[in-house]
């Protein structure tokens, strides 16, 4: 803010003129002397004061007026992030689905029902998302994180689920049938009332997985799993499961 002061009289020319000890500096002098009474005139006019005032005053109401409408923005930030996901619906690739989860997720948006069927997901960074009821029917997403995802009631058949992170997820009542799960982190998950037929757990990390509801696994293959349950394996080839069968990344 520039700080509003009344400027002293200048010296009349002549007065000037004598306190001028070079020749060389008069042409100088003389052209800054209108420039010195331009400004004294003006320090005292209060018009441009005012002027002074009113501009701090419309800075301030500018900032108000942002922070007030921080919430439209933030909505229509995340109408466009939804539109992304709708319009590349049913589509392979990404179609900027990635960046738009990731936006919603980061917002604390539910992303309950999201159909992500058949989408390129690879390194998607989604932890702690309320994915419930959603479709990953054939997605691939391959190294991505899932910690503390909640997967409950939800479609992620023939879905490729390589080295990603699904620690401590919630994959209660879901459909995991076909899907690839070769090195993935699945300590902590929640199986309960989950059907696994024909799912490849190949090198799997089960470390306290919750087992012990499990719906089905049927052919689903359990070949090397890492830090198993006790119990766990014997229950699952008693149900179908089998560790002879190669998984897909050994192969």
């Amino acid at each position: 803010m520039i700080m509003h002061t009344p400027r002293e009289r200048p010296e009349p020319w002549a007065a000037k003129l004598q306190s001028i000890r070079h020749p060389w500096m008069i042409p100088f002098v003389a052209f800054e002397h209108p420039f010195e009474w331009l400004t004294y005139v003006l320090s005292r006019w209060s018009f441009l004061e005012a002027l002074e005032y009113l501009g701090s005053f419309s800075i301030l109401v500018a900032v108000i007026f942002y922070f007030s409408e921080s919430g439209d923005r933030l909505k229509q930030k995340h109408y466009q992030a939804w539109q992304v996901i709708n319009t590349a619906q049913g589509k392979g690739g990404s179609g900027g689905r990635i960046d738009a989860l990731q936006e919603l997720n980061k917002d604390g948006v539910a992303l309950v029902g999201v159909d992500l069927s058949s989408a390129f997901l690879q390194g998607a960074s989604l932890p702690g998302a309320k994915l419930v009821r959603a479709n990953f029917n054939a997605a691939d997403a391959r190294n991505s994180d899932f910690r503390g995802a909640n997967f409950n009631a939800a479609d992620l058949r023939s879905g490729n689920f390589r080295n990603s992170n699904l620690s401590d997820s919630d994959l209660s009542d879901s459909d995991l049938s076909e899907a690839d799960f070769c090195w993935a982190n699945l300590s902590g998950a929640d199986l309960s009332g989950a059907t696994l037929d024909g799912a490849d757990l190949g090198n799997a990390d089960l470390a306290n997985v919750k087992w012990q509801k499990i719906k089905s696994l049927k052919g689903a293959t359990l070949q090397q799993v890492r830090n198993a349950p006790p119990d766990f394996l014997e229950w699952a080839g008693q149900h179908g499961a089998t560790s002879e069968r190669t998984s897909s990344c050994l192969r």
